[in-house]
């Protein structure tokens, strides 16, 4: 089992490579195209702005690999973010596997003076799709969360949280899944998505 976490210089590699190894699951970073079209699975973790991560993406050519691949692919918080259509930070066209946008939480809500904090960060729970990606786990699961953007909800959504407004913790197009969260960061039930993404 190879597992390549993609590396474009600001992604949380090193937590990702760690929760793996937890599994006895070995990953390599790398942002080298063959590398990441001959894994098993194939990982885009996400810390950062999307505008200069896209631009590394489009440096090393991944950003065209990307949409080839048939493996089974994570986006992780940022890492899903870049797989939507339009990203508002930094008003950047994505990567388009996902057909919804990512827009900023708004720190005032709209239909009452109650200041949310942005960014959304600490835990939260999911209310959960079927989808084998969330095997053995709980509606209501918690796990952790550390973003301002987020992606509306849509028909590729597998699970969401309401943070403002209900958003897109997690969505599902064909081999490809993203999370929102930081199922590295999330305790027991992050590892048990991972294992499952693994076991995919």
């Amino acid at each position: 089992m190879k597992v390549a976490i993609i590396d474009y210089g600001a992604g949380n590699t090193q937590s990702v490579l760690y929760a793996l190894q937890r599994l006895n699951i070995e990953g390599v970073i790398t942002n080298q195209v063959d590398e990441i079209r001959n894994a098993d699975k194939v990982i885009l973790p996400g810390v950062g702005h999307a505008k200069p991560a896209l631009t590394a993406l489009k440096t090393n050519g991944i950003d065209e690999v990307i949409g080839t691949l048939n493996q089974p692919f994570l986006g992780i918080c940022l890492g899903m973010q870049l797989l939507c259509r339009h990203i508002a930070e930094g008003a950047v066209d994505g990567l388009g596997i996902f057909e919804t946008n990512v827009h900023k939480f708004e720190s005032k809500q709209e239909e009452t003076t109650e200041r949310i904090k942005v960014p959304h960060m600490g835990w939260n729970n999911l209310q959960l799709h079927p989808s084998p990606l969330f095997k053995d786990l709980a509606q209501d699961d918690y796990v952790y969360f550390v973003h301002s953007y987020y992606a509306e909800t849509n028909n590729q959504t597998i699970a969401t949280c309401h943070y403002e407004k209900p958003f897109s913790a997690a969505m599902q197009q064909n081999n490809f899944y993203g999370c929102q969260f930081h199922p590295e960061k999330s305790g027991e039930t992050g590892l048990k998505i991972l294992k499952n993404f693994i076991e995919l």
